[in-house]
């Protein structure tokens, strides 16, 4: 189950998405969907819909071939026929992956301070 339809994604994007693109869409949408679901099934359902537009925008990129999707540097050349990028942001472009902004949108890793699994043993006895 998706959490997102395309027509989102492409209302997230601001330009129509081609055939192509809303089939892809379609299918990374549930993609998205397990792994959000593996990462925080108890999240929001609004914030696993923004993720889900946001993983899918990174995969499927901003319709422009001039720059990666998920580029964090890059340098172009004109008669040397030479470019050059780096990719960052957790994964690289097409991949599918959770950003550190989506991980917290979801709701994990924002809290501050820790537990232990054993302080959870003695009251399961009680």
């Amino acid at each position: 189950m998706a959490y997102a339809t395309v027509d989102d994604v492409e209302a997230r994007a601001g330009r129509t998405l081609s055939n192509t693109e809303r089939n892809q869409a379609a299918v990374l949408l549930e993609d998205a969907a397990v792994l959000i679901d593996a990462y925080k099934r108890s999240a929001d359902n609004a914030a696993k819909k923004t993720v889900s537009c946001r993983i899918v925008l990174r995969a499927i990129g901003t319709g422009t071939q001039d720059i990666p999707t998920g580029a964090t540097n890059g340098s172009m050349s004109a008669l040397g026929y030479s470019q050059s990028w780096t990719m960052g942001g957790g994964g690289a472009a097409g991949e599918i992956y959770l950003a550190r902004a989506d991980r917290q949108i979801l709701g994990a890793g924002n809290a501050i301070g820790s537990g232990s699994p054993i302080e959870h043993m003695g009251r399961a006895a009680e």
